[in-house]
């Protein structure tokens, strides 16, 4: 996660995935992180890049009420772990707590990530 000033180099599609985005769980915990990183779920790109006119696209927020926030920290750990390893060049196990997997594969399977 980034704080202000911070920045990493330029991508080919800057509009797409420049910028920072806010996670809100269902406690009202915010996750600033960046674009590119949230691009990793399939849903938050659609949502984030969709030409509807949604309010996550216009606002840059997302809310979710169903997903708490240790799962939502956990989720927003993952997706920067997929964009180290996402070249393959070098692995490593993500790990997760046994006593969160069930609510992490839920949370997971609806990000489509």
């Amino acid at each position: 996660m980034l704080g202000k000033g911070d920045h990493h180099q330029p991508q080919e599609e800057e509009e797409d995935t420049g910028g920072v985005v806010k996670l809100i769980s269902a406690e009202g915990f915010e996750f600033v992180i960046d674009k590119k990183a949230a691009m990793v779920s399939n849903t938050l790109r659609n949502m984030l890049t969709s030409p509807g006119g949604f309010s996550e696209t216009r606002q840059g927020e997302v809310r979710f009420p169903e997903i708490p926030t240790h799962i939502l920290e956990k989720i927003c750990q993952y997706f920067y772990w997929s964009l180290h390893y996402s070249s393959g060049k070098e692995t490593a196990e993500f790990p997760i707590e046994p006593e969160i997997t069930l609510e992490l594969m839920m949370a997971a399977n609806y990000l489509d990530t």
